[in-house]
């Protein structure tokens, strides 16, 4: 059933919820309509990437460098110090 799209309204998909978790898992992607507009989906979850995973951590590190809490020649603030600095 792997890849199979079917859709239900918003009441069907509350009533019914642990039955499309099951069709979910299994690999069926399911469209939750309200008033028939699409308005979520309904999958399988997938587990990310080793790469997708380094590309995030590498985008993190990437914005914590422009940072305006660690600017250039300053020592870096840690979560730790932002903590203590909140507390006093």
């Amino acid at each position: 059933m792997r890849g199979t799209q079917n859709s239900v309204g918003a009441y069907e998909a509350k009533t019914k919820l642990a039955e499309l978790l099951e069709r979910a898992a299994s690999g069926e992607i399911i469209t939750i309509t309200k008033r028939n507009a699409p308005i979520a989906k309904l999958g399988p979850a997938e587990s990310p990437s080793r790469e997708h995973l380094g590309d995030l951590f590498k985008q993190m590190d990437e914005i914590r460098a422009q940072s305006r809490l660690n600017p250039p020649g300053k020592d870096r603030l840690t979560i730790k110090d932002l903590i203590a600095e909140g507390r006093k």
